[in-house]
């Protein structure tokens, strides 16, 4: 990928990419938005990005940092525009894609995915990501002004009653039961992302409260797994509306998931009822 540095940062076109829309669909929980720029932190990577057109500003970052570190997170030089080529034959998928076509399907840390994803469970965008923020200002260590996702082996020794600050509820034995799995490697993250994908799922089942969406949004957002399919309400909804004789065989389904998630919420007909 092409870019050029201006006063210290980096920029970058990015021909059909959403920054808004891929850090605000639900599949993070970390960047925090002020004005036109967002700011968050990557495996121990701080980073402050806008988007002017199809123009990425990466603040005050070396080349290295962008290519080694970022490019990657936000996968921009996936295929996308290809993909949503593909999903045009349907007329759902090609409404969802011009709507919400933008987005890219961040390559997040699988640890980090997953604990998230334990959090969201009953739960809101808001206050899920006051829990991650609290516990990572808790049990993370300092990253710049920032502070970093704590690894597995420090959560693993905490307690349900150290991680009362947290006011994650039930949710803190959930992730203590992830953690000690993870770091005794019963649940080996590092081998996921080869597992066939219904191995992969059973491996991650293997944690109290992770289930069936709990496991697939991991995978998809955690281990860029294309083909998990995350189902919640809206998207079951979506699929007895739209789709009753089941989704369509395109590639890297998990895709054309997000972009119809993030859509249908603001198609007129769904919010009708």
């Amino acid at each position: 990928m092409n870019y050029t540095e201006k006063n210290g940062d980096l920029l970058a076109a990015v021909p059909g990419f959403s920054l808004s829309d891929t850090l605000n669909c639900g599949q993070c929980f970390r960047w925090k938005q002020t004005g036109d720029r967002f700011h968050g932190i990557h495996q121990g990577h701080p980073l402050t990005v806008s988007q002017e057109g199809e123009l990425l500003r990466f603040y005050g970052i070396s080349p290295e940092e962008l290519e080694t570190v970022w490019i990657p997170y936000f996968d921009l030089e996936g295929d996308y525009l290809g993909l949503n080529r593909t999903y045009e034959g349907d007329p759902v998928l090609k409404k969802a894609c011009r709507f919400a076509g933008g987005i890219r399907i961040l390559r997040q840390d699988p640890w980090e995915a997953l604990c998230s994803f334990i959090i969201s469970q009953n739960n809101n965008i808001p206050r899920i990501k006051g829990i991650v923020s609290r516990l990572c200002d808790l049990l993370g260590e300092p990253a710049g002004d920032d502070r970093s996702f704590p690894a597995p082996e420090k959560l693993a020794e905490q307690t349900e009653e150290s991680l009362a600050p947290l006011r994650a509820g039930f949710r803190n034995g959930y992730l203590l039961d992830a953690a000690r799995k993870v770091a005794s490697g019963e649940v080996p993250l590092s081998d996921i992302e080869t597992m066939p994908l219904d191995e992969a799922r059973e491996t991650l089942r293997k944690i109290r409260g992770v289930g069936p969406k709990v496991a697939e949004c991991t995978l998809l957002y955690g281990f860029h797994r294309l083909d998990a399919f995350p189902i919640d309400t809206w998207i079951r909804k979506a699929l007895e509306r739209y789709f009753p004789d089941g989704f369509p065989e395109v590639p890297a389904k998990g895709v054309a998931q997000q972009y119809l998630f993030h859509s249908i919420r603001s198609w007129p007909e769904e919010n009708a009822e």
